[in-house]
């Protein structure tokens, strides 16, 4: 395993991290023994990056993470995000940026993964009530109080992006990124590349579409949530389906598995780009893993590019982009 650089501050981290997330909600099947387990070998292999965030839960993924690395907190580099506010019910409350939150849910945090600083905070998505510069100024007096090391944004946009970068040194940018969601390459990498910004893709298996193993809805758990999810729909399904089935096929001709391509593809859009993909199970982790091995000719890039060009995915990435996921 090797590492990245994350913006121009100095953070480190391996070219591959993990995406904690599913481990307590939104997929079915956590078993906290085999997700404490999952962690504890994703370190051995040399994965460096935990990503993790509040809302997740809400509030137990800080917990359990806090308990796997309890231990072993000077091995790893912990990312966690505020500012989408759930209930306990798990309900969505709404998106909050002001100072004050900033600063209570940092200690929230703080408490759950039983640490006293957080490598990277990222805000998870941007208040359109809130100034960006009033919450990135919050953020910067937590870096200041030494609460956080790094700072991060979420699915912001590239004027959003300039303006907190001129508050404080935004480290690195967190949006999806994978074969069926190339939206990035817009706009957003070149402005975070222009400003020396580093980026975190998450949901580079397209939710587990592009590991080739969803064949069908019925595949998914009832209470999974990508069955609300547009791609996962009706007609959109089929057609994602087809893109899946492409990818597979230079995938078996590489010798690998399709969500290791998809992986190989992200890690060879650049140095500076570090996926995290999710599981709960060390079977997974250790595909992914594999993933850094495998060298791409540009004659394979080129093939990759030709069946899975911009905008291929049919429907959106989500029901709307106040939903609560990511």
């Amino acid at each position: 395993m090797k590492t990245r650089k994350l913006g121009s501050q100095g953070l480190i981290v391996s070219e591959l991290g993990l995406g904690c997330m599913g481990m307590s909600e939104f997929y079915s099947g956590g078993d906290e023994t085999e997700s404490i387990a999952t962690l504890h070998r994703a370190l051995e292999l040399g994965v460096t990056l935990l990503d993790t965030a509040d809302m997740y839960g809400p509030h137990t993924n800080e917990q359990l993470v806090g308990k796997a690395i309890k231990d072993r907190r000077d091995r790893v580099i912990v990312a966690t995000k505020f500012g989408i506010v759930r209930g306990e019910d798990k309900s969505f409350r709404g998106i909050n940026g002001s100072p004050d939150y900033v600063h209570q849910a940092c200690d929230a945090s703080l408490q759950r993964l039983g640490t006293d600083y957080i490598d990277l905070y990222y805000q998870h998505r941007v208040d359109p009530n809130v100034p960006i510069e009033e919450t990135v100024g919050a953020m910067a007096e937590l870096v200041q109080q030494g609460k956080v090391r790094y700072i991060g944004l979420s699915e912001a946009a590239p004027a959003t992006i300039r303006r907190a970068h001129q508050v404080h040194p935004i480290t690195a940018l967190q949006t999806e990124y994978s074969l069926w969601s190339r939206d990035p390459e817009d706009e957003i990498l070149a402005t975070i590349r222009e400003l020396g910004i580093g980026f975190v893709a998450y949901s580079p298996l397209g939710r587990g579409f592009l590991s080739g193993e969803i064949t069908s809805l019925d595949d998914l758990a009832a209470d999974d949530y990508r069955r609300y999810s547009p791609r996962f729909q009706g007609e959109n399904f089929n057609k994602n389906l087809q893109l899946v089935q492409a990818v597979k096929e230079i995938a078996t001709e590489k010798g690998v598995t399709p969500g290791q391509l998809a992986i190989a593809w992200l890690l060879a859009q650049g140095n500076d780009i570090v996926p995290i993909p999710g599981t709960k199970r060390r079977t997974y982790l250790e595909e992914n893993v594999a993933a850094v091995e495998i060298t791409l000719t540009q004659a394979e890039l080129q093939r990759i590019d030709e069946v899975a060009p911009k905008s291929i995915a049919a429907g959106d990435r989500y029901p709307d982009m106040s939903s609560v996921n990511g």
